[in-house]
């Protein structure tokens, strides 16, 4: 990745760098889970900003057969009702993809999630924008029954595009993200307090939300993930941005008319 290369590259010549990677941020639905606020975070996180943001959720991952069958049947008339417009339209829940790179490059990946047997709900490639026919506007897009193998699921396609992977379990559900390549942000929705704390406390993701759809903390904390999600010791914001940019320095003074004993040969204690 770009940022991995300008990693290895600015530490090779002993330099402090930063660097955020990919993400393919996933949310965990629990059976208990309240369903229709599930959904509007769904909604909001995965096609907000055409899905073109770090911290878009584009995996949700329902625990049990009857949660991903409610989920998904919860979700699909919410992502066709979906209003694509241009930025002057304040009624717009987004607008269009950066370049026609990167419409092409979204729309290949919902083609190839098919080629790898994904199942698309809701198709959302043939959208045309009324006067903006040119432009490069996409419809929202829904797979179900994708799988982990599945090269859709491994990497960040950065559109407008959520992919539902079932899980069987809890343990599989946390499994998921864990063992993903990137490990920017999770999301839980439960009402179980108790597989809240452990989730957050055993997933191997940088930033974590209990029924938090982006875990975005306030700029006094930290942000940054883990894994291939960031390079580099220290994550920006908060007390690490200052670190960052600072060098430590450690001074021990002793004054002549304070020594009233010889010599010692221990370290000082506090």
């Amino acid at each position: 990745s770009i940022a991995e290369y300008i990693y290895a590259r600015g530490c090779a010549t002993g330099k402090r760098v930063q660097c955020f990677g990919g993400a393919k941020n996933h949310m965990i639905i629990m059976p208990d889970a309240d369903m229709d606020q599930a959904v509007d975070a769904l909604i909001g996180s995965g096609y907000g900003a055409a899905g073109e943001r770090c911290m878009a959720v584009s995996v949700a991952v329902p625990v049990g057969k009857a949660t991903a069958d409610k989920l998904v049947e919860k979700l699909i008339p919410r992502v066709e009702s979906l209003k694509i417009g241009p930025s002057t339209d304040p009624s717009a829940d987004f607008g269009p993809l950066v370049t026609k790179q990167a419409l092409e490059r979204v729309k290949g990946y919902v083609d190839l999630g098919i080629k790898e047997g994904a199942k698309l709900v809701v198709d959302g490639r043939g959208f045309k924008m009324q006067g903006y026919e040119n432009g490069f506007y996409m419809g929202g897009c829904l797979f179900d029954d994708v799988t982990a193998d599945m090269r859709i699921y491994k990497e960040e396609i950065f559109g407008p595009v959520l992919s539902v992977v079932r899980a069987h379990d809890y343990e599989e559900a946390l499994r998921l993200p864990s063992e993903h390549e990137y490990g920017n942000g999770v999301a839980i929705f439960t009402r179980d307090g108790d597989a809240a704390r452990e989730f957050a406390s055993r997933v191997n993701v940088g930033m974590v939300g209990i029924n938090v759809p982006i875990p975005v903390p306030v700029s006094y904390y930290t942000f940054g993930g883990w894994k291939r999600s960031g390079f580099g010791d220290l994550n920006q914001y908060g007390p690490d941005s200052i670190r960052f940019y600072t060098k430590t320095k450690t001074v021990m003074a002793r004054w002549p008319s304070g020594v009233k004993e010889g010599a010692e040969f221990a370290f000082p204690t506090s």
